[in-house]
């Protein structure tokens, strides 16, 4: 669908809590990922990057990869038993075994890493603009690309990716808002509204916590989790009609 083209006006949407489970506070949250019950995370800045296994439960850290200084990492998703992690500005994709975090590839890669999901069958990637793009697991090959926008236009700063009940769910940098997206054309449908959430562990952490990022779905039992970067605290929640 082109820009200008007649866009219904997204659906709102709001939450209720359903529960609440202990996270690193010091983990600046890039990317979730659920998989066989346990919780992968790939958090970022220089020096602090890493990729994690995490217990939901207690929090603790069952398998951790640290980056060097030389890499800001980003989002992760799990495809096919393997962990795509990206970075920032490195222009480079990493390929993870998922029981050991071993490295099994590196690519280079053409821009910046933000977000990343999968639909079963391509990734599909943020990277700080209004375009999603669709990549082939193996090659990293670009399929296609939409242009996410609701009824006012064009929406940048996509960031954290999540694929949920044929959606793509997407943080938006900088705002409490998660925009949930058609993937055949990058039609917003409704946009979920955080703020709230936010609010409340911003006035718990008194300005130690930093922006809502991080979605991450449990298919089997049909779970949502958010957080955000150096929040101590993933909530898991369930999705209402505002």
């Amino acid at each position: 669908m082109s820009v200008g083209a007649q866009i219904p006006q997204p659906s709102q949407y709001t939450y209720s809590m359903v529960q609440q489970y202990p996270h690193d506070p010091k983990a600046f949250t890039q990317g979730l990922a659920w998989n066989a019950g346990q919780v992968y995370e790939g958090t970022g800045l220089y020096g602090r990057s890493s990729l994690r296994r995490v217990d939901l439960k207690t929090g603790l850290i069952h398998r951790q990869r640290k980056y060097t200084r030389k890499y800001f990492g980003e989002g992760i998703t799990i495809f096919q038993g393997k962990i795509y992690q990206l970075t920032w500005k490195n222009n480079k994709v990493f390929l993870f075994d998922k029981k050991d975090f071993s490295l099994l590839r590196t690519w280079s890669y053409p821009r910046q890493g933000w977000g990343i999901t999968h639909n079963g069958r391509e990734l599909i990637t943020s990277d700080g603009t209004a375009q999603l793009y669709f990549l082939d697991p193996e090659t990293l090959e670009e399929q296609r690309r939409i242009l996410v926008q609701d009824d006012q236009g064009p929406v940048a700063r996509l960031n954290e990716l999540e694929y949920v009940r044929g959606a793509i769910y997407a943080n938006v940098w900088k705002t409490n808002q998660i925009a949930i997206i058609r993937p055949q054309d990058g039609i917003i449908l409704a946009w979920l509204d955080l703020t709230r959430l936010s609010q409340q562990v911003q006035s718990i952490w008194k300005g130690k916590a930093d922006v809502l990022n991080g979605i991450m779905y449990d298919p089997e039992d049909d779970r949502l989790f958010v957080t955000g970067k150096l929040w101590p605290a993933l909530f898991e929640i369930k999705v209402a009609p505002r």
